[in-house]
């Protein structure tokens, strides 16, 4: 088949586009042909996209319709693969090009005018689909972009894109919360599918070393909802030694660091900035386990599948879609939304029982490898594709 992904950017960045670029590779691998249809470069790890989308075409934002135009035009796909992608002109021509449309849902951006589904003020998780009541209580009409900036976010726009989105032919989600979510603003239930998107894990045989250096590991986003500054003061109530390395990068970061100051952890918490998957590997392997502080509902939060496939436990709040696969007290702690003190003890248990560690590391491990395998995912996509094509009268 040949399958032309859409997204808002190019290049490695955080979750979403770590899920493209080993999606799109293993479906290069297994005989299709993949291009892409792209927002600006995010100007690291471009050499490893532009090695995996041969066919590149760059939207210029001041004639996307022709963009799209041309790159159906030329690449003619069998279907158009869409992740992250907010622009009304792109999707109105995508819908126009009669191609099979299905969308991938990584998070909240697409039903939630603020993105992060929770209150700005009061950080409480919202419940609500898209209406005006959006508008006030929680400060929605602004909201910052990926590179911090401020920008005014217009209701009758996202009210557009859900319309439009409405449209494609399937969408694609990761948890059954998702799919609530998608369906409480509107969405068909008939045409959601949940698919994982579980990290491509590599040498399953490798595992953690839990050794008494006692490093915790965080990575991701460093921006208010991922609740780095609740891990911070969180990790600040643990007695036990321990070495916090927190890799990534975002707008909240220089925020957290000064935090870490603040609450005396500048000896034992390291902002590493964003590094390689597989050089995270390597300090994975020396962790005792992994954290997620997530404060707003997480959609899937893969980055703790990856963190398991090594062998590690994992402690996060029960935010969102993390309930799906953090079974509490089988491979890991799932801790009360936001309650600083428990996650304190949860990560204490963990660091003083390392035998308790390596078995709920183990059991995280197996449950990995046996329910969240990335060939079997790859799997799922291929049929999705081929029957959104068949519907088409496309012959794959």
């Amino acid at each position: 088949m040949k399958l032309l992904f859409t997204h808002e950017k190019f290049g490695a960045f955080a979750g979403a586009e770590s899920n493209i670029s080993a999606t799109a590779g293993e479906l290069k691998q297994r005989g299709h042909s993949v291009g892409i249809l792209h927002g600006a470069s995010t100007n690291k790890g471009e050499a490893a996209w532009e090695k995996t989308f041969e066919d590149r075409f760059p939207l210029n934002g001041a004639g996307n319709a022709a963009c799209v135009s041309t790159a159906v035009r030329t690449f003619q796909p069998d279907a158009v693969y869409v992740h992250k992608m907010a622009d009304l002109e792109v999707l109105e021509a995508l819908l126009e090009a009669g191609v099979p449309l299905v969308r991938m849902v990584h998070d909240h951006d697409l039903y939630c005018m603020r993105s992060s589904r929770y209150n700005y003020f009061t950080r409480r998780v919202c419940e609500r689909a898209v209406s005006p009541y959006c508008l006030v209580p929680c400060g929605a009409f602004v909201a910052r972009n990926a590179e911090g900036r401020l920008t005014w976010v217009s209701y009758s726009s996202k009210t557009k894109e859900l319309q439009l989105n409405r449209e494609f032919d399937c969408l694609v989600v990761a948890t059954h919360f998702m799919k609530q979510e998608l369906v409480r603003n509107g969405f068909d239930p008939g045409r959601i599918e949940i698919h994982p998107p579980v990290p491509r894990t590599g040498d399953s045989s490798s595992h953690s070393s839990f050794s008494d250096r006692n490093l915790i590991i965080y990575a991701g986003q460093i921006v208010r909802g991922k609740g780095v500054d609740v891990l911070l003061e969180s990790l600040a109530l643990v007695g036990t030694p321990f070495e916090c390395f927190i890799f990534g990068d975002g707008n909240h970061r220089a925020y957290c660091e000064k935090l870490a100051g603040k609450l005396g952890l500048n000896a034992r918490v390291h902002f590493k900035g964003y590094v390689p998957q597989e050089e995270l590997k390597l300090y994975y392997r020396e962790a005792s386990l992994a954290v997620m502080s997530s404060v707003w509902p997480e959609p899937f939060g893969a980055v703790g599948l990856e963190a398991m496939s090594l062998g590690l436990p994992v402690v996060a709040f029960d935010a969102g879609g993390i309930k799906e696969w953090l079974l509490n007290g089988y491979n890991g702690y799932r801790v009360p939304w936001m309650d600083r003190a428990a996650f304190a003890a949860r990560v204490e248990d963990l660091l003083r029982d390392k035998p308790l560690a390596r078995r709920m590391g183990e059991q995280g491990r197996k449950m990995v490898s046996e329910c969240y395998e990335f060939s079997a995912y790859i799997d799922g996509l291929e049929g999705l594709f081929a029957r959104v094509a068949e519907k088409a009268g496309i012959s794959a």
